[in-house]
This record gives C-alpha cells, structure tokens and sequence, in this order.
C-alpha cells in the first residue's frame, strides 16, 4: 500500500524578495530554466531562447481564456465596505461570487457599486465551494468589465494599475470567464510566435476559465484528503485532431501551462483525448499516468500548492525540489509575473497505455 502524501512534502523556503511584484518591461525577457524529467538535470536559459527547445513537428497548447476584471467593491446601506470576488457566470444577471464584509452577509443584502446595486440572493453552495449568487443591474462579464479592477493575485502585494489590465492577459486570451490568468502564456509575445511558428511547430488552443480556487490553499495534511475546485473548459475537435495528428508525425505535444495540462488530461480520462466540456475537478499528484502531455511550460508555483504537485507528478517531486531550490539560489522571480520552466516528463509519468 502507497504511503501518503503530505502537505509537507511539497514544501520549499521562498524569500519574499523572490516575489515577482510587477511584469518585466518584456513579455518575452524572463528567464527559463529547463528541467529534464527523465535525469534530473536543469539548465538555466532565457525564454526567448525557447525555440531551440522544441521540434518541428511539436504542437504547443495555449489556454485562450480572457480573464474578467473579477474584483469589484462596493458598500452596504450602513456604509460598511464590501468586496465581491467574481467566481461564476451562471445566467445573463446571475453569478457566484465570494464576498467579504465587516460584517456577515445576508440574502436580501443591497450593495451599491459605481455601476449600479448588487443584490445577495442566496448563499450557494456549488461545486466550486461555499460562494454567494448575486444578481447584477445588466449583464455579468460586461458589469465587471466595466466596473471591476483586475483580480492580481495575493501575492501581489499592490493595488492593480493600468498596466496590469493589458500585462495580467496574454496575447491568446479571447473566451471571457477566467478570474485568474494561466501565466505561462504571459511569456509570449508576437515575434516569438513568429519564430516558433517559422520553426514549424503548430499551435493549438483548449478553453480552461481558470477560478479563484487555483489560490485555494491546501487545508489538510494527507493529500488525498483535498478535494480540487471545479474549472470549465473545452476542447475542440480541431484540437483533438491536431494531438492525434502530432503524435502520428512523431511530435510532442507542448502545454503551455497547468491549466491546459489539466484540460487535456480531463478530456483523455477515458483513456484516448476526445473532445469535449465539462467541469473539472482533476487532482494530479505524484503517480499520475499523463496521456497527452509530453512537455510543459510553467511558472514557478507556491509551496505545498496543487500546482506544485501537478508539476511534480510530470517531472518527479525530488527532481522538481531541487530544480525549486536551484531557482531560488540563482534567484529566479516567483508566481505569476516571474520566470517560467520547461520541463519534459520523468519516465514515471509516462507509463499510461499508447504513449510513446
């Protein structure tokens, strides 16, 4: 019988200084280190030199979710403060949101915002956990796009500004609903999409709406005891045929990204990728069988996180440890705006039926 997995398995020492508080002046000018799965080795390089990397039969996945300026505040009649956390489009003027007050919150509660009064219905209690559904005076996206701020991280430690409504997006975001960015496409910008793409590796897109769960600490010290929030996503046809194409050619699929990692491995949980939507709840620790994913684009994720362990299922936790502990004497930037990894997968990860 498997040990357990604890929390503190996945624990690293951070300096807060590492803390990335603001994007590089460049999309492309971070750094990259580069960790082979298969023998533990990392190089550090640039992420401009990302091309040299793949091959011409490659096939990168971006995630082309829009995210909504989802943090919007707002007061009671008493003139209490409250913030409310956009999670959930469910209806036109309907959505789940996480709300915060002085004081408790009650159906019925009225708050007035620059943009209009929300009105509390009820407490909902929904796969993406315990939220609010609000109803909002016009439509939901449009309401918090117009009269929200950009939902930066905790990490950040500063209000959002002007900047972060173009730098907290990539240049692939198109489906509105995401309240998080997936940050590894964050390190694309034109010309080196021009370069891959004169390389001749193809590019293919899957739709995951990335929630504020992605944040969600874990509470509990036996891993598998944490139940993972609930994301959207679609893959398309065209992307299905484009992996089948990929591997056929002899390719490697390249996910730019957690998120994406996650929505082709939900849509491959039958065994072969098919597409599909749906809500995923998909938990990948250590021990995971990846089925479509070869290789994987990544920012530096939080300590003990899910995400650290998605990241150390594909290239085995020792090896993503000390690759973690490598960054940090070479000071690397952490989280959202800092550097990126590319990482291929350590044997272990490889050993679901058909992958080559």
């Amino acid at each position: 019988m498997r040990a357990p997995m604890r929390r503190s398995d996945f624990h690293f020492d951070l300096p807060p200084e590492l803390i990335a508080q603001a994007p590089l002046p460049e999309r492309s000018a971070s750094r990259l280190l580069v960790l082979d799965g298969a023998t533990g080795v990392v190089a550090d390089r640039l992420f401009t030199d990302l091309p040299t990397l793949l091959r011409p039969n490659d096939l990168l996945v971006f995630n082309d979710t829009r995210v909504v300026a989802a943090r919007l505040f707002g007061s009671k009649p008493s003139g209490g403060r409250v913030e409310v956390f956009l999670e959930r489009a469910v209806g036109e003027r309907r959505a789940w949101v996480q709300a915060r007050a002085s004081k408790s919150i009650r159906p019925g509660l009225v708050v007035s915002t620059a943009g209009g009064d929300i009105v509390v219905v009820e407490r909902a209690r929904t796969a993406a956990g315990d939220l609010w559904e609000i109803e909002t005076p016009t439509e939901v996206l449009g309401f918090f796009e117009a009269h929200g701020t950009v939902p930066l991280p905790p990490y950040i430690a500063r209000d959002a500004h002007a900047e972060d409504r173009n730098r907290y997006q990539s240049i692939f975001a198109r489906e509105p609903g995401a309240v998080a960015a997936p940050t590894a496409s964050l390190h694309f910008d034109a010309a080196l999409v021009s370069r891959i793409d004169a390389l001749g590796a193809r590019r293919a897109e899957v739709t995951l709406h990335v929630g504020a769960g992605t944040f969600q600490p874990l509470r509990v010290d036996d891993v598998r005891d944490h139940v993972m929030h609930a994301e959207r996503y679609e893959v398309p046809q065209s992307l299905a045929d484009a992996v089948h194409a990929t591997r056929a050619a002899g390719g490697r699929v390249v996910a730019v990204g957690t998120t994406v990692a996650r929505a082709l491995e939900s849509a491959a949980a039958s065994g072969a990728l098919a597409a599909g939507r749906g809500d995923t709840r998909l938990f990948i620790t250590p021990g995971y069988d990846f089925r479509v994913v070869d290789a994987l684009i990544t920012n530096f994720h939080l300590p003990e996180s899910t995400l650290l362990m998605l990241v150390s299922a594909f290239a085995g936790r020792e090896a993503v440890l000390a690759a973690y502990a490598h960054a940090v004497r070479q000071q690397y930037r952490f989280f959202s705006y800092g550097d990126a990894m590319f990482i291929t997968a350590s044997r272990a990860a490889r050993r679901a039926p058909g992958i080559p």
